[in-house]
């Protein structure tokens, strides 16, 4: 399966902070907010929502086209995801600006508060998805991952006019959408991804009831955290599929696109939606155990094993074939 990824390609600076947000935030204040939060650490990692699906996608023994823009800081970064079976050559290098930069504190309850720095991601509205896929030799799924807008909505107009199946994953960029972008990002999406929150926002901000946003796309994937998985789609019963446990919550930061790249690569495999998303669950658990987007070790082959067995024996399905290269 042929899957191109736009969107975000980013360092992250994460930082820790022992207390409660909570705490500090004075109710009847909150319109005149100025807060400094002593971090106890400092964590500078790999970062960007499209780079952090490729890279998954890659370590599942995929070969994804990374599509976004960055700055002339990106070599050591393009060796690290060509190592992990990246195929960074659709990658735009920026001649004035930095790659982007997402700063992010995570406090004891695992919330966080973070800011993002475009830098060379606004320069990613001048790629076009047609010469990717001429080199591609065609393209199964574009994924449309938060990004600039302009290059969102361009892309997903590149997609329906070149008959691409496209998967909608519009999350961090909602608030910065307009109703109209919005509904137009969405319409005719094969996926769309959200979490709980983003699905509300997305609610509010299209206008469009449960039943009309499932009449706009072809599956709805949404995910719970610890609750699980939510898969949608027009006419049928939404069926959870519970996550991966774990007692060891080292850094939330990314696993929502660690989901995504196990689900994409289960869909590789022409597993059944369910089966998709228990291995978007389970290589969610393996990031939500690691510090950073990128740095969780994984074996695809025992995982996607290990996934296939335990959903597939119980309803008597195959199990499907690893990817080649699959690490």
């Amino acid at each position: 399966m042929r899957i191109a990824v736009t969107g975000s390609i980013a360092t992250d600076h994460l930082m820790v902070y022992p207390g409660r947000f909570a705490d500090q935030l004075i109710e009847g204040r909150l319109d005149k907010v100025s807060l400094s939060f002593l971090a106890d650490e400092l964590v500078i990692r790999r970062g960007g929502v499209a780079a952090n699906i490729a890279f998954g996608l890659g370590r599942l023994g995929l070969r994804p086209i990374l599509v976004g823009a960055a700055g002339t800081d990106f070599a050591e970064y393009r060796a690290w995801l060509e190592a992990a079976g990246v195929d960074t050559g659709s990658v735009r290098i920026s001649e004035t600006r930095h790659t982007a930069r997402f700063v992010c504190t995570t406090d004891a309850d695992q919330n966080q508060i973070a800011t993002f720095y475009a830098g060379a991601m606004t320069e990613a509205r001048e790629l076009a998805l047609a010469p990717v896929a001429g080199r591609a030799g065609g393209l199964d799924l574009v994924v449309i991952a938060p990004n600039d807008p302009e290059a969102m909505v361009r892309h997903t107009d590149e997609c329906r006019t070149l008959g691409l199946p496209f998967a909608a994953d519009p999350s961090q960029q909602l608030a910065r959408l307009t109703r109209a972008e919005a509904r137009h990002l969405v319409e005719g999406a094969a996926y769309l991804f959200t979490n709980e929150y983003e699905a509300a926002l997305l609610h509010q901000l299209t206008g469009w009831t449960h039943d009309q946003v499932l009449d706009q796309v072809g599956t709805w994937v949404t995910t719970h955290g610890a609750d699980g998985v939510v898969i949608a789609r027009a006419g049928t019963t939404p069926l959870t599929v519970p996550a991966v446990p774990t007692d060891r919550f080292a850094d939330p930061t990314g696993v929502g696109d660690a989901f995504r790249a196990g689900f994409l690569a289960g869909l590789s495999l022409r597993w059944p939606l369910p089966r998709a998303a228990r291995l978007g669950c389970a290589l969610a658990t393996k990031a939500l155990e690691t510090v950073g987007t990128q740095e969780y070790q994984v074996s695809a082959q025992e995982l996607i094993r290990s996934v296939g067995e335990s959903v597939g024996e119980s309803v008597g399905e195959s199990v499907g074939e690893v990817p080649a290269g699959a690490r």
